[in-house]
């Protein structure tokens, strides 16, 4: 009887051997580490020979491993682009593209709503639909089992081994601002520096397990600058609901100019320094789906007319994040 090759085993393999760790190999799979353990032995004895000199202190690849390894990695890759080719098609015959919109409030002033609607009216051929998860690691889990295609957010806040399932495109850097209830004491300014919040806990959605990314952004920003968080409170969904939470909790939410309009709010800039978002286009490697190209190009287009990855002056930005944008020029 002829031997099958399961892709799920050279994917096990393929991972251990560029991170010489049965550790952190799972976690970049998403599986137990007894299962990867389980799946290299099973391809060794498939293969009957020893693809990792294992000791208590380290792993290595063993020669027949050093040997499998490029073939494995063109394997697995030729297997995608087959099950990518067949599940998109081309041009007016592609599946619909699935695209999270990171928030249920929209507005013509947001960088995905612009970007999503320039992307339709280069491809009028094509459906692009959009859904609405509310934070990009809700979206990154359904990215990963394959009932979403792209999404929009702050990719390097995304645990390493989640990024290293998917892949980026930097859009725009955002500048962040904080939204509150037009009776707060701060509601009457232009602009806010960040030295103005202290004694205001300021809410970065720490209560929300769709938007860990932002929370972390948001409390890299006020833990630098010696300013406090808020509780984690149970989050809004929708203007109306928002709008209550506001008036209710009273704190300053970390937002972003241009976000949407929520009647009984204001929205204030923050500066000295200007910190900044980088949002990105997320979606899963080797996916060549027409939808996909005309999102990334209506990013590109609007980004170049408009400066969106220009960094400004002493803008503030994680090392992480800064490292993801492409070089200046």
């Amino acid at each position: 009887m002829p031997r099958d090759l399961h892709p799920r085993l050279l994917r096990g393999f393929v991972a251990t051997a560029e991170t010489l760790h049965f550790g952190r190999a799972a976690e970049r799979l998403h599986i137990a580490q007894q299962a990867l353990s389980r799946d290299v032995r099973s391809l060794e004895g498939l293969l009957g020979d020893a693809l990792f000199a294992r000791t208590t202190r380290s792993v290595e690849l063993t020669p027949a491993g050093l040997r499998l390894l490029p073939r494995a990695r063109r394997f697995l890759a030729l297997h995608d682009e087959i099950l990518a080719e067949a599940a998109t098609g081309t041009g007016a015959g592609a599946r619909p593209l699935l695209i999270d919109l990171n928030s249920d409030v929209t507005g013509p002033d947001l960088t995905t709503d612009r970007v999503l609607e320039r992307a339709r009216a280069a491809w009028p051929e094509g459906e692009l639909l959009a859904r609405f998860h509310g934070g990009l690691a809700a979206a990154a889990a359904e990215l990963l089992a394959h009932r979403l295609d792209a999404s929009f957010g702050r990719f390097a806040g995304l645990p390493a081994g989640v990024r290293g399932q998917l892949v980026q495109l930097p859009v725009r850097l955002e500048r962040i601002s904080v939204m509150m209830a037009d009776t707060h004491p701060l509601a009457d300014r232009h602009a806010l520096r960040l030295a103005d919040l202290t004694g205001h806990p300021v809410d970065v959605c720490a209560g929300n397990p769709a938007t860990t990314e932002w929370a972390d952004l948001g409390a890299r920003l006020l833990r630098e600058h010696g300013l406090t968080a808020a509780a984690p409170y149970v989050p809004p969904v929708g203007v109306d609901e928002t709008a209550r939470y506001l008036a209710r909790h009273g704190d300053p939410m970390l937002t972003t100019v241009g976000g949407p309009r929520i009647p009984g709010t204001v929205n204030v800039p923050l500066v000295e320094p200007v910190p900044l978002s980088l949002v990105s286009l997320v979606h899963r490697p080797g996916d060549r789906h027409p939808g996909l190209r005309a999102l990334a190009a209506a990013a590109g287009a609007l980004g170049a007319a408009e400066g969106w990855l220009r960094r400004p002056a002493g803008g503030w930005l994680p090392a992480a994040d800064a490292a993801l944008l492409p070089p200046p020029g």
